[in-house]
């Protein structure tokens, strides 16, 4: 299970995919509300959460895509009962926080992870969204 905005699908997050499902056979997108996003990018994104939660489930990809939830995430993972989380190379979730949590909620066998960045410099979101890369 992978966890984000996904704004504006770009060539990091389809590796982002490819990199969660080498550790795993079913691959469970949580697409982050409209709310969240804004609360944890300090900004509207630029696709509303139907549209990314659409374009994550149509890139072939991702087994099963889902819209997170507004609060208790923990419950939200709990749903799905993972047996790996992978957190993005630049997520703000620490993967010691995250296992703490995960343990609270009774998920005490799911695994967590942290993926490698694509092309740090060029796939980024907020790089891309700048302008600022040279396709």
């Amino acid at each position: 299970m992978v966890f984000g905005a996904f704004d504006g699908l770009h060539p990091g997050h389809l590796d982002f995919f490819r990199q969660a499902k080498k550790h795993g056979n079913f691959l469970i997108v949580s697409v982050g509300t409209n709310r969240n996003v804004e609360k944890i990018k300090g900004r509207r994104p630029l696709f509303n959460q139907d549209e990314r939660l659409e374009l994550v489930a149509a890139c072939g990809l991702v087994d099963l895509a889902v819209l997170g939830k507004e609060t208790n995430f923990y419950q939200h993972i709990k749903e799905f009962a993972p047996d790996i989380i992978c957190l993005g190379y630049d997520q703000w979730a620490g993967e010691k926080e995250v296992r703490e949590d995960l343990d609270r909620v009774g998920l005490k066998r799911t695994k967590v992870v942290r993926l490698k960045p694509y092309k740090s410099k060029k796939a980024k979101s907020t790089i891309v969204k700048n302008k600022s890369v040279d396709w």
